[in-house]
């Protein structure tokens, strides 16, 4: 896989880690307001997207008849937090409590399949061949798919800053 890639991967993984590993458990599950998401919610929302972009790649590549599709400015699309997006119904957080060591141990579990899983990929350039949709940017080539996790984990982490600051 390409190295920053796996750099980005690696690098917004632990800035997310080191904004949520010294909070409580209470500041942790505290909602800014009860319409909006705790950052335990943000968090295991990442998880879930996470586990469903690995089934996205892993359908995009079965796929026989997937066409190459445009690149899209990905970076632009997710980082800019003035556009909102509503989660898919597959990728809603839990409502209960969670203990962010428990969040910690899910961002690390679902990050080590993921990277297992790309590692599986033998010939890495056929991620720019195919595509699949999403649900937020439509039909992506497989290779943004993977880039998407991060850029949305960057988005996110702008997020739990702000409610930090609100708690």
């Amino acid at each position: 896989m390409n190295k920053s890639v796996n750099d980005n991967l690696y690098e917004t993984r632990n800035d997310l880690v080191k904004e949520i590993v010294l909070l409580s458990d209470t500041q942790f599950n505290s909602k800014p307001d009860m319409n909006k998401w705790s950052i335990a919610q943000v968090c295991h929302h990442l998880v879930l997207v996470e586990k469903a972009s690995i089934k996205a790649i892993a359908w995009g590549l079965k796929e026989i008849d997937s066409t190459r599709v445009e690149r899209k400015k990905v970076n632009l699309i997710l980082l800019d937090r003035t556009k909102k997006f509503k989660a898919p119904k597959i990728v809603e957080p839990d409502e209960d409590s969670f203990e962010v060591q428990q969040i910690v141990y899910l961002l690390k579990d679902s990050r080590k399949k993921l990277i297992s899983f790309l590692n599986t990929i033998e010939d890495k350039s056929v991620l720019a061949e195919k595509s699949m949709k999403h649900p937020a940017l439509g039909e992506l080539p497989l290779d943004q798919w993977i880039e998407q996790i991060y850029l949305h984990e960057r988005r996110h982490i702008e997020q739990i800053k702000e409610i930090k600051l609100l708690l």
